[in-house]
């Protein structure tokens, strides 16, 4: 059993939502993201590099980034087309709506809906919501049928462990969810670049130790950190979602503590996820990159699904 625990959705819905959070700010048309993803979003809009550059100067990036919404609304993926990816890559089941872009919590929900036995719902909120939105969290548990909790806290120019996140956190531990925390460097040049430094993770596991973390995208650069502090708490495990093998194993990318306990003590702690769209590669081709992962087969099962059912109660 595969289970791809970060699988974009780029649903018409998926592209919506985008349109609604940069029009309040709150979307990756920033400086920093855009340095890195500049050359893929020129090639999407028809560009050269130098273009691209010269029409940011010109017209400013929310401008462009909103012109890139408008190139995937074209090409948006319908539900089925979804479903016929995850068949075509060998993948069981799937995490929606804690990818890069995602529909809003109730598109996502009634997505899953249509699908249960294949599509596992994410809720996300933003960390100033406070006790609302916490019952907000509530909600999308009980009724929409959300089964995770995803926080991204540098893009509230937060830290992992800011008391803006404990009632939400709590409420996870109530309704016995994960969370997904993303750890590591972010690109976002306005601000701290270690806000989601994951030795913050260490306060959130002894402040609520029943609660289920995951550590999202390794906590690169500082992933040995990671991994300490996965082999300190029962309940934290690491996915490498938008990470892709032949760039973990290139000798000094930083992930050699993974490779290497990962193989052994933490083995029941990774996890699997393609975050194909943000690295825009098929997720077919995740997939089979990781037959070079120097793992024996039984623990590559432990990564690729068997990990993931146990921190979500599936299988």
């Amino acid at each position: 059993m595969i289970i791809d625990f970060e699988c974009d959705t780029p649903t018409r819905e998926a592209v919506e939502d985008t349109v609604r959070l940069i029009q309040q700010g709150r979307g990756f048309d920033k400086e920093g993201y855009a340095q890195m993803m500049a050359p893929g979003w020129a090639a999407q809009l028809g560009m050269s590099l130098e273009e691209f550059n010269d029409a940011k100067a010109a017209r400013g990036l929310t401008a462009l980034a909103l012109e890139l919404c408008e190139k995937d609304m074209a090409r948006a993926m319908s539900h089925q087309d979804v479903i016929a990816m995850l068949d075509g890559a060998g993948v069981s089941m799937a995490c929606i709506g804690n990818a890069g872009r995602r529909a809003s919590n109730e598109d996502v929900a009634r997505f899953a809906a249509e699908y249960p036995d294949r599509l596992i719902p994410w809720f996300r909120i933003w960390g100033d919501e406070g006790e609302a939105g916490a019952a907000a969290l509530e909600h999308g548990v009980r009724e929409l049928g959300c089964r995770g909790f995803e926080v991204s806290c540098y893009r509230e120019n937060r830290r992992i462990n800011d008391p803006a996140y404990w009632p939400f956190l709590a409420t996870c531990v109530e309704l016995d969810i994960p969370v997904r925390i993303t750890a590591g460097m972010h690109l976002l040049s306005d601000r701290a670049y270690d806000l989601a430094h994951p030795r913050y993770l260490d306060e959130v596991a002894i402040r609520f130790p029943e609660l289920r973390i995951v550590a999202a995208l390794t906590g690169w650069p500082w992933v040995a950190e990671t991994c300490a502090i996965a082999s300190r708490h029962k309940n934290i495990w690491i996915d490498f979602a938008c990470r892709r093998v032949k760039h973990m194993l290139a000798p000094g990318a930083g992930y050699e503590a993974l490779i290497y306990y990962g193989a052994r003590n933490l083995q029941d702690k990774v996890i699997f996820g393609s975050g194909w769209g943000t690295q825009a590669v098929p997720l077919a081709q995740l997939v089979a990159e990781t037959a070079e992962l120097p793992l024996k087969e039984s623990v590559r099962a432990k990564w690729m699904g068997g990990n993931a059912a146990r921190v979500l109660g599936v299988g």
